[in-house]
């Protein structure tokens, strides 16, 4: 049984090394990240240990050299200065009132008024903060440290609700209020620029900064950064050389070898890059779950519904197939503006999609779901909220599974043509014939990329066109070609006439060539032909 301790939910950095928790030393790239800058963002989706090194730069900051022994820090670092620090975390709260953000900047700063002292003339936040700044300074002789943890959650719990409050006489959305109200906070860095050693701000969205940081020094976003790229997340590397112990315990319970059960552990867990290094990046909080419960469920999805994306996707013209799989150039991701007809930014922000290949010529990325963990989640929420359907998606899906890898074809179609046939007319009506083809597209493609998590999927080019859908299992080939108001005689033609099974001829797999006709009248499947 491996000896670790894993710090699940657990982002204090102190607490981690005095308590014996496990931790993946990172503090070489810490060391590098100060000394060479003074003002930093970091944008990473929840979960991947933002706060965790937001703590660790807090007790750098603080010269706490005990709790960096054996780390790389311990050598790098000769000095071990001890700043005054203002350590903001924005995660605490849920900022659905009008009263919330208010409360908890008002609660912090008091807490830090109580050591540094205040002034009748500050009778703002940022009034408040910029005098507190002046004196840490002045009465420690040291330069102060900022640390903000999730600046953007005050934006992102309301984003896009239409909720007006008055403010400075005026009618505004709280969104609105609470972006003006972070905006003048954010401001005071740039009058306390010589009193400050250190800022460092994290977050999910990297909220225009435009509309957030106006006003101060511009901070340096590493969230592309191929130095910092492994800042947050366990890499391949480190997963092996740390974990070793972890994947052989795993792979006893699941009845497989240590080959496979890392493979498992990548298509589950892996596939995050952040630059064009294409560094491999597993999400730490999954990774950890999964060896403390010894099972590869899908926890980092259902730590936290993301309601606001849900919202943003279906306010969008953009279907999810319309989005994944292509090229973009980095503006076009890498910032967030309130246009809720181009939810890309935030969908990639929020870690639903992530980089996969890169283009050096025209400097663009390629966009996907990182893995099936986060496929078979965001799929499944998807699906619920498009299709509407009686039948609830996962289970539909689990069955579909089992039904194809035991080569029972028949009950797969019956099961398809059911599940299609209780998306209520209310959601498959459409005003034209082109947004029915549109729709009709659309829910094949949250069908069969939910299928993807749990069997070989492909999308399959060959050189006489591209195969509807490509099945793989350990036992069989399935082939399918749908069509929208044809018949299942022409679908099943083209898959022949076309030599879609043709790469498969060396296979001992059997090989079932399915030709599917889909009635937008009856708006469900109402032939199928087999070969």
């Amino acid at each position: 049984m491996s000896s670790k301790i894993y710090p699940i939910g657990i982002q204090n950095f102190e607490k981690i090394r005095k308590d014996g928790y496990f931790y993946i030393d990172k503090t070489a790239l810490i060391y590098q990240m100060v000394k060479t800058g003074s003002y930093y963002f970091l944008s990473r989706p929840r979960r991947f240990g933002k706060s965790l090194l937001i703590s660790t730069l807090e007790a750098y900051f603080l010269g706490k050299k005990e709790l960096f022994e054996g780390l790389a820090m311990e050598k790098l670092e000769k000095d071990w200065i001890t700043y005054p620090i203002f350590h903001i975390d924005l995660n605490t709260e849920k900022y659905d009132t009008r009263e919330s953000l208010d409360s908890i900047l008002n609660f912090t700063l008091e807490k830090w008024e109580q050591q540094y002292g205040t002034a009748p003339s500050e009778t703002t936040f940022a009034l408040r903060f910029r005098g507190l700044i002046e004196r840490a300074y002045e009465q420690t002789g040291q330069r102060v440290v900022i640390l903000i943890d999730e600046y953007d959650k005050p934006i992102l719990d309301v984003l896009d609700l239409d909720y007006h409050v008055e403010h400075l006489g005026k009618m505004i959305t709280l969104e609105e209020k609470h972006r003006n109200i972070m905006k003048s906070f954010y401001t005071t860095f740039k009058g306390a620029d010589a009193d400050l050693r250190f800022v460092f701000l994290t977050g999910v969205t990297k909220i225009s900064q435009v509309s957030m940081f106006s006003g101060f020094n511009q901070p340096t976003d590493i969230s592309l950064s191929r130095d910092f790229e492994s800042l947050c997340g366990i890499t391949k590397e480190e997963l092996v050389r740390y974990f070793s112990d972890s994947i052989a315990e795993l792979a006893k319970a699941y009845n497989c070898d240590f080959s496979e059960m890392t493979n498992r552990l990548t298509q589950k867990y892996d596939g995050y890059h952040f630059s064009e290094k294409m560094a491999d990046l597993f999400n730490p909080f999954s990774l950890l779950n999964a060896f403390y419960l010894k099972r590869l469920g899908g926890y980092w999805f259902k730590s936290g519904t993301p309601t606001y994306l849900i919202r943003l996707l279906s306010h969008s013209n953009e279907n999810l197939n319309e989005i994944v799989g292509k090229f973009y150039g980095v503006p076009q991701f890498d910032d967030y503006k309130a246009d809720v007809e181009k939810p890309l930014p935030m969908i990639y922000q929020s870690g639903y999609l992530t980089i996969k290949d890169y283009d050096q010529d025209t400097e663009s990325f390629l966009l996907d779901i990182p893995n099936n963990e986060v496929r078979e989640g965001l799929l499944t929420l998807i699906a619920n909220d498009y299709l509407q359907t009686k039948e609830d998606s996962a289970s539909w899906l689990l069955d579909s599974v089992r039904m194809l890898k035991q080569g029972r074809l028949q009950d797969f179609m019956d099961g398809m043509t059911s599940f299609l046939a209780s998306i209520p007319y209310s959601v498959r009506r459409k005003n034209s014939e082109r947004e029915y083809e549109r729709h009709f597209h659309y829910t094949f493609y949250l069908l069969l990329r939910m299928l993807s998590c749990y069997i070989v999927f492909h999308e399959k080019a060959t050189s006489q066109g591209r195969a509807d859908c490509v099945v793989e299992t350990p036992k069989d080939i399935y082939i399918f070609e749908f069509k929208l108001d044809g018949t299942a005689e022409v679908a099943l033609h083209q898959i022949e006439e076309k030599g879609y099974a043709r790469e498969y001829a060396g296979d001992r797999r059997p090989i079932h060539l399915v030709g599917v006709n889909f009635s937008s009248e009856k708006g469900t499947i109402d032939d199928w032909k087999v070969k």
